[in-house]
């Protein structure tokens, strides 16, 4: 005030012209611009705005007022009426244009018999009692510590990362199911209820999935079927998108039935499936009505019964000193990309010297979808991987994309990858044509240089590849540069069957997976190796599903396993072998007859492997995990 600052921005007053030092151990000090003690912070105040800050001095006299003693140091309390008056008397009209209200005491959760402590609040301000100013404070806490507008890096701590992350929609699904005495599925109930937490952002679409990627599978013979569901609110975690996305419960809950209906009918479960399964060419009603374009489902079965030597081991073994080793089976299906939806995007430019660059604003969260684009415009481009350079995840430099999600960058931003290599092939014939004297039509590429089709005498017949690149730099109007955008009308579903075998310990309960074995058709795979390391990770994601994560909640929605102590995730030393193969199929509308492989190969261990435990035990379990408490009790 004294220096003639008026604080029409309390924010930027600060930010600009003040500077903070710890006073002693109760107290931190603003500074004005000339080193001036501007007032003074009790390190209980709880919480106070930038311009809440500034109005303070501004209100209490600039360099020469502190903050006044009653504005307390305690917990759930504010500052006084009389001084609120004073800050609202100076400050009517200040800082947003706002018209100022008596900030309202915010209603504070009831925590009585949680465990927990509120440790500080947000005392508001504003039209509607909501502090509306600019996005960023001072937070003074009890310890301290400042917060500040600017640059920050935020770490969550293991268990705020457990007890704030975005867990899979706990559902409880009901499933009816008729069938012949000869083992013909005739039809199919199929009701959910899905839990979505707090929020409800993915609960309409992830309950989707859990029948309409469940029910499908099993169009054979299959007359009539419904899907149903409610979605409610709770107080646990608010639920998200985690791999599977629905279809994993729904599989779990379709292929358990299925197995158990087998038990029913004294039918091996292989040869059930193998009269009930969808095939190449029917339409799948529950599935959107949509058509199933390529599918190896039958081939896939026939070759995991050889993988896990089924009529050998199948259902259970006796190894003696009380432990037993059985095998159980499990189908899934997933699809490739959400169609009417979706966007998938390239741009692809012959740079310096030949060499490609590649531009996607996908992003490789593991993957191996750098590579697979790379791969995919090497093919067009008839070059060598080293040629194509791959920048990703970019998006100031890259065209849109919806994201690495959805069991969608292979499909279709590989279906806009290959376009747009395709395109840009033909650039580059026109450039070479040009250089050559010719029309595009009488020339072709062979990935290294531009050729006549027709030799001539008297005339240069090719152009390398190199000096086509060049020449664009010079006096040129074609833009050897290419941007294609792809989005889908349908969503082929990969397909896989897995057979788990366990070894349980008929004492103490506990399972291990000796051996699982899983056949995949994902179209034709586009690098096989990175196919099936992904496969491999999700086998192990569905395991842990299967018999050791689990998420409980008390009444008041607290979370119980919030460290890995609690929350147990296999690792490599928890399983025995995993062997994925390849039944290929062809789809049409995939990049080089390619579908997804993301999502599908999570879903198959959990049913699985509920299955051999039956065998192991006769008894049948429900609800995930299965843990050696729940075999004991069982």
């Amino acid at each position: 005030q004294e220096a003639g600052y008026r604080p029409m921005d309390g924010d930027s007053y600060i930010r600009n012209t003040a500077t903070w030092y710890e006073n002693d151990g109760n107290t931190y000090v603003v500074m004005d611009v000339y080193g001036r003690e501007a007032m003074r912070i009790y390190k209980g105040a709880a919480y106070i705005t930038l311009e809440e800050v500034a109005a303070y001095m501004y209100a209490f006299g600039g360099s020469s007022g502190s903050l006044p003693a009653n504005y307390t140091t305690s917990k759930k309390t504010r500052p006084s009426e009389s001084i609120w008056g004073e800050y609202l008397r100076v400050n009517h009209t200040k800082f947003s244009g706002n018209t100022k209200k008596y900030p309202y005491e915010p209603e504070l959760p009831d925590i009585s018999g949680c465990g927990g402590e509120l440790q500080y609040y947000e005392m508001d301000i504003g039209t509607t009692g909501t502090y509306t100013g600019p996005g960023y404070a001072v937070k003074i806490y009890n310890d301290g510590n400042i917060i500040t507008r600017g640059a920050a890096r935020i770490v969550y701590t293991r268990e705020e990362s457990q007890i704030a992350g975005s867990p899979r929609h706990e559902m409880e699904i009901t499933l009816r199911m008729g069938a012949t005495k000869e083992g013909k599925i005739r039809v199919m109930d199929l009701y959910t209820l899905s839990n979505t937490g707090a929020y409800g952002e993915h609960g309409p679409t992830t309950v989707g999935l859990s029948g309409h990627k469940a029910l499908p599978l099993y169009t054979g013979s299959l007359e009539a079927h419904r899907f149903h569901y409610d979605v409610v609110y709770t107080n646990h975690m608010a639920a998200g998108a985690y791999r599977g996305y629905g279809a994993t419960q729904g599989i779990f809950a379709v292929e358990s039935a299925v197995n158990e209906l087998a038990a029913m009918l004294k039918m091996d479960p292989l040869a059930l499936r193998m009269m009930n399964i969808t095939s190449e060419g029917k339409m799948m009603p529950a599935y959107y009505n949509s058509w199933n374009t390529s599918c190896t489902l039958d081939r896939c079965l026939a070759r995991v019964k050889e993988m896990s030597k089924w009529d050998e081991k199948y259902p259970v073994r006796d190894m003696g000193n009380g432990k037993v080793r059985a095998l159980g089976l499990g189908m899934a299906m997933q699809g490739s990309a959400i169609p009417f939806c979706d966007v998938g995007s390239a741009t692809i430019k012959l740079g310096d010297e030949g060499i490609y660059n590649i531009m996607l604003a996908s992003a490789d969260i593991g993957t191996g979808s750098d590579t697979i684009m790379a791969q995919i415009a090497a093919e067009v481009l008839e070059c060598d991987v080293e040629q194509i350079a791959v920048y990703s995840a970019d998006t100031d430099v890259s065209p849109y994309d919806s994201g690495s999600y959805a069991s969608s960058t292979t499909y279709l931003t590989g279906q806009a990858t290959a376009e747009c290599a395709m395109k840009l092939r033909e650039k580059i014939c026109a450039l070479g044509a040009q250089i050559l004297g010719c029309e595009a039509t009488e020339v072709t590429f062979d990935g290294k240089e531009v050729k006549r089709n027709e030799v001539v005498v008297d005339g240069k017949n090719a152009v390398s590849l190199f000096d086509i690149s060049t020449a664009s730099m010079c006096n040129n109007s074609i833009a050897l540069e290419e941007t294609v955008t792809k989005s889908t009308p349908v969503s082929p579903p990969p397909f896989m069957v897995g057979v788990a075998e366990i070894e349980l310990d008929k004492l103490t309960g506990e399972v291990r997976v000796i051996e699982f074995n899983s056949v995949v058709d994902c179209g034709t795979p586009i690098n096989p190796n990175l196919a099936r390391v992904q496969a491999e990770g999700g086998i192990l994601q569905g395991i842990g599903m299967a018999l050791t994560e689990n998420v409980t909640y008390n009444k008041c929605g607290k979370l119980a396993e919030n460290s890995l102590m609690q929350y147990k995730i296999p690792t490599r030393w928890d399983i025995g072998h995993i062997n994925v193969e390849f039944e290929a199929s062809y789809e049409g509308t995939g990049p080089f007859g390619a579908k997804s492989i993301g999502e599908v190969v999570i879903n198959t261990p959990a049913p699985a492997i509920a299955d051999a435990i039956y065998n192991a035990t006769g008894k049948r379990f429900y609800e995930l995990p299965i843990t050696p408490e729940k075999i004991i009790m069982g």
